[in-house]
């Protein structure tokens, strides 16, 4: 069983990056991360990017690239990706009518396939990375992650498991990475802190679902080994699941500037070995 790699999602330090993207990467590589996901571009193009993080001797291994930039330009999105030299390319999040209960589900599982094989032709493989709203229950009683993995076939599509979105559904992360054992080389480490009601806790990663404010309730993320989740037991089943990257995300942090928040988070995985 090989060590796993831990990479940090850019999302996470997203002001940082708009600011200086150089210097944003030169401190994550500083702290100990082996690569990147990205979340954008920043501006610049693919070719830019990628002379950055060669300059910088920080790879992207994945990005995570919104689902309507496939629908407007799935070829150029894909070489943008591949030029980038990333392995990866992950669906971050769908809207109402494309999740499992929603009126273009099915259109949507069709094109993930057109996807999927587009990435494998660019030597890439396209990932998912679920939150909460997946776990709906399907017609045949499966949670509509399941339904989706097991309609579309592994060689076109892999699991991007978000851990923290797993917990908040009500299932447990480690469980649920070992339910995907060999087909996870991604596993997302995030942390939370949740206590009573939270209705929408989309608002806090600026989304609005137009559902009903928050009330009852509190919820943050936190660095990777400061809140809730059993990250010792997430991180042992990524790696005996054959995950070969772990990454990093907080989507928003709380009390402290992002990067100081991603830099607790890589020493306390290191205080874990990695």
């Amino acid at each position: 069983m090989e060590k796993l790699k831990v990479a940090v999602q850019v999302y996470s330090v997203r002001d940082d990056a708009e600011k200086d993207f150089r210097g944003t990467v030169k401190k994550l590589k500083a702290m100990g991360y082996a690569a990147l996901e990205l979340a954008g571009l920043y501006g610049m193009t693919a070719q830019e990017v990628r002379q950055i993080l060669d300059e910088e001797g920080c790879p992207a291994i994945s990005a995570h690239v919104p689902y309507q930039m496939f629908e407007a330009d799935l070829q150029k999105t894909v070489a943008d990706y591949a030029a980038i030299g990333c392995r990866y390319i992950a669906i971050p999040y769908v809207t109402e009518e494309y999740r499992p209960d929603g009126a273009k589900y099915e259109e949507m599982l069709a094109f993930i396939e057109e996807i999927g094989r587009a990435c494998n032709a660019a030597g890439m493989t396209l990932l998912y990375h679920n939150h909460d709203f997946e776990f709906v229950k399907m017609p045949n009683g499966t949670y509509g992650l399941d339904d989706m993995y097991a309609r579309v076939d592994a060689s076109l599509l892999q699991t991007e498991i978000d851990t923290c979105w797993v917990n908040v559904a009500g299932e447990e992360p480690s469980a649920y990475v070992r339910k995907y054992a060999g087909r996870c080389p991604i596993v997302h480490l995030k942390d939370f802190f949740m206590e009573g009601k939270v209705e929408n806790k989309y608002e806090l990663i600026g989304i609005d679902e137009k559902k009903k404010a928050r009330e009852e309730g509190h919820f943050e993320f936190r660095p990777v080994g400061h809140g809730m989740q059993d990250m010792p037991s997430i991180v042992k089943a990524a790696a005996e699941s054959g995950a070969e990257w772990v990454i990093v995300e907080q989507d928003q942090s709380v009390g402290r500037a992002p990067l100081e928040a991603v830099e607790m988070s890589r020493q306390f995985l290191a205080g874990l070995g990695l």
